[in-house]
């Protein structure tokens, strides 16, 4: 694959900015309007999508457009006044949008993910709060695992008693979208080394966002370092997480639902530009004899396996977010909160399997031209090879087969 990463930039800082004061949103009422906007968005998103990921050029108004739209409350519950969309609907919304940019679509992933827990483990009170924040147009971030670990899990970020205040100090990584957040949501240890999640403002004394992440792909999400410095915490947004732990939730699968969403839209990405250059620009193969590379019969029979690889993966997605629909409509139980994970672990295993071979062959059927970086068609390659690492796929193949051949129900945490 070093043909496919010869044109990567060198890392280049952008601006520390702060995001834009929230301003109310449009608000979605229902599932057909959440599918529209985010259609009418992803064209815009499209456009400038290639330059984008070339220059490295952060999407500060594509997410202000995004969050005006409304579509960063559509899961918000209707007792709390949203629209409650169906997580099919919620998959297909990632994947159009990744489909169009999976950087851009990518952040507001984290978001979902912990809208999601706080609907597992919420108070009445919190969930007022959050939720009403959210329909209010505040985004929120993540600031993510630590690096430089042996264990992902690994804490030293350390929430502390400050005469009588609660303080956050510590550095994390895998930040995606902390820079363009209002909240920051993070896990620590407390003082006696029990695992918390706290929610801070992206813009309070103690909170710096360091937009350091340097990898091939994905360049546009800023997943970089969060560092809180003496941060002051509000006692009320502490999740102390020791007391959930035995508590079944959606919020894992859920999560990864999403993650199998944005794979699935570049996927969708890298055959929908294999298509285009083979049928406007690929020269057919000398042995072949024809005049058109379209007409191949060897390359007809590939689009033909990637489409048949691809609507496959579409479906087992949309059948596992129809799972996850259908065991949160009964009080969720251990059995049933791993049949949610095992659904979606089937449905990312396929679509990090078609994201993959998709944007790898998008190159063999293209011929050498593509590799030009004129086209930056290897971004397609870099993000789904840099997304799908979020967790190892193998793990998931064994999830399946523990359940399945010995009824063993998978651990429950953000990457199940």
């Amino acid at each position: 694959m070093r043909s496919m990463m010869a044109d990567n930039v060198s890392h280049r800082p952008v601006e520390n900015r702060l995001p834009r004061p929230p301003a109310k949103p449009h608000l979605i009422t229902s599932d057909l309007e959440a599918l529209a906007i985010a259609e009418k968005l992803a064209a815009r998103f499209k456009i400038e999508a290639s330059s984008r990921d070339r220059e490295r050029r952060l999407p500060w108004d594509e997410i202000e457009e995004y969050t005006a739209s409304g579509l960063g409350g559509i899961t918000v519950p209707r007792e709390f006044g949203g629209a409650d969309v169906s997580l099919v609907t919620v998959a297909k919304v990632f994947e159009i949008l990744c489909e169009a940019d999976p950087s851009l679509g990518q952040l507001p992933q984290n978001q979902f993910g912990v809208l999601a827990l706080l609907r597992d483990i919420g108070s009445e009170s919190q969930k007022t709060r959050i939720f009403g924040d959210v329909l209010n147009g505040h985004r929120i971030g993540n600031a993510g695992p630590e690096k430089g670990s042996q264990v992902v899990t690994a804490s030293t970020t350390r929430l502390s008693m400050v005469d009588g205040e609660p303080r956050l100090t510590g550095k994390r990584f895998y930040s995606t979208s902390a820079i363009f957040a209002h909240w920051i949501p993070t896990r620590a240890v407390d003082h006696d080394d029990n695992p918390v999640q706290v929610w801070l403002r992206r813009d309070q004394p103690g909170v710096k966002v360091v937009d350091d992440w340097s990898s091939f792909g994905q360049r546009t999400t800023a997943s970089g370092s969060v560092v809180f410095d003496d941060a002051a915490v509000d006692p009320d947004l502490i999740f102390r997480m020791a007391e959930f732990k035995d508590r079944p939730g959606l919020a894992g699968p859920t999560s990864q639902l999403i993650q199998a969403a944005i794979d699935c839209g570049i996927a969708g990405a890298a055959i929908s530009d294999a298509v285009s250059f083979v049928r406007d620009r690929a020269r057919p193969w000398v042995d072949f004899g024809g005049e058109r590379a379209a007409d191949d019969p060897t390359i007809i029979h590939e689009i033909g396996n990637l489409y048949t690889s691809y609507h496959a993966a579409q479906e087992v997605l949309y059948e596992a977010a129809a799972a996850l629909d259908e065991i949160a409509r009964r009080p969720v139980s251990d059995r049933s909160s791993a049949e949610a994970s095992v659904a979606v672990a089937n449905a990312k295993i396929l679509t990090t399997e078609v994201a993959l071979e998709a944007s790898e062959m998008l190159f063999d059927l293209a011929g050498s031209s593509a590799t030009r970086a004129a086209h930056n068609l290897d971004r397609h390659w870099r993000n789904a090879r840099t997304h799908t690492l979020h967790d190892p796929v193998r793990w998931k193949y064994h999830l399946v087969g523990n359940f399945e051949l010995n009824d063993v129900l998978p651990k429950r945490h953000q990457w199940n």
